[in-house]
């Protein structure tokens, strides 16, 4: 099993930056890559971006390339969520989820809210 736990979330206005966490336990020598999917009121689940953990290699929705930086600290167990120039069409709740061999997106964390007002 693996727990993943998100950070980082809040309030703020559009145009500034915010970092989010996700911080894995358990069984983390399963996990093949990280990844962050959002979910707007009323709307749908989506992919933002993911990471690879032997790899390093990363993907990006398109609706955050050039803003958004994913990033892990192997020692910490940590995927990091950097996004700039915020936009109020951000506002979602951020999920992390970890992909283990041959079971995809097994595990997500919980959420973390994230609110940009114009």
């Amino acid at each position: 099993q693996v727990q993943l736990v998100e950070s980082g979330g809040g309030l703020v206005q559009a145009g500034v930056s915010l970092r989010l966490s996700c911080t894995a336990s358990g069984r983390t020598s399963s996990i093949h890559g990280t990844g962050w999917f959002r979910q707007a009121a009323g709307k749908g689940r989506e992919f933002v971006a993911a990471i690879n953990w032997s790899s390093g290699n990363t993907y990006y929705a398109a609706s955050v390339k050039g803003r958004s930086t994913i990033s892990r600290d192997n020692a910490k167990n940590t995927v990091y969520l950097q996004m700039n120039s915020l936009k109020p069409e951000d506002t979602a709740i951020y999920y992390c989820a970890a992909e283990t061999e041959g079971a995809g997106y097994a595990y997500w964390g919980q959420g973390t809210q994230v609110t940009v007002s114009s």
